[in-house]
């Protein structure tokens, strides 16, 4: 066993700041072992903040959130973002706004894209406790995503089926909303919540995972 080896094995366990099933679910299916400590933080969009910047900021804020209450275990902290035209598509309000989401995303393509932070524990050379740092820096995965012209009937169906609530641009890729996908170019996991081959790659660069 080379000295990497052995340095990644005695990584402490990763930490997800983040509540989400979906990301949950896709750690496990990848077989990244993981703890979790959802980080409550605001989601508003700061004025004249782009969709990049807003999911890196709120990766970082999130991930120095859940690291201040788990000192020196390293964070994986993600925000996922819809964008149309430039413009955020955040979570529906209610019905009417999934409905009036999915309208302007009928028969056209849009970006899905997901700011990951990975804060990997307190500084190697200092004393335990020490400050947080983040290796490598947050970086944002972007998935084009495709989804067929919908009927009006399509999108009551959709609607009523309860699936729009509580998801980024009122659809979930992996549900029912599948039969509605006509073309994806990026990382489909990205598109769930959380692009794994990013994680996997940070994680490795930072010695915190075991493969």
């Amino acid at each position: 066993m080379d000295r990497q080896t052995a340095r990644v094995r005695r990584s402490p366990r990763l930490v997800l700041a983040s509540a989400s099933p979906r990301r949950a679910e896709l750690l496990r299916a990848a077989g990244i072992d993981f703890d979790v400590l959802p980080a409550d933080v605001d989601e508003s969009v700061q004025p004249g903040e782009t969709p990049e910047q807003h999911v890196r900021r709120l990766a970082d804020v999130k991930a120095q959130t859940a690291a201040a209450r788990a000192v020196g275990r390293p964070i994986l902290a993600a925000d996922t973002v819809v964008v149309l035209d430039g413009a955020i598509l955040g979570k529906p309000e209610n019905d009417e706004d999934a409905r009036r989401m999915l309208r302007r995303l009928s028969g056209r393509a849009h970006q899905v894209m997901t700011g990951v932070c990975l804060v990997s524990g307190a500084s190697p050379s200092g004393p335990p406790g020490a400050p947080a740092v983040v290796r490598p820096p947050t970086d944002v995965a972007v998935t084009t995503v495709e989804l067929a012209a919908l009927t009006d009937a399509e999108i009551d169906w959709y609607v009523a089926s309860g699936e729009t609530a509580d998801k980024a641009g009122a659809y979930a890729i992996q549900g029912l909303a599948s039969r509605f996908i006509v073309g994806i170019d990026g990382s489909y996991s990205n598109v769930v919540g959380l692009p794994v081959d990013l994680v996997y790659r940070m994680c490795r660069e930072a010695g915190l995972l075991v493969s």
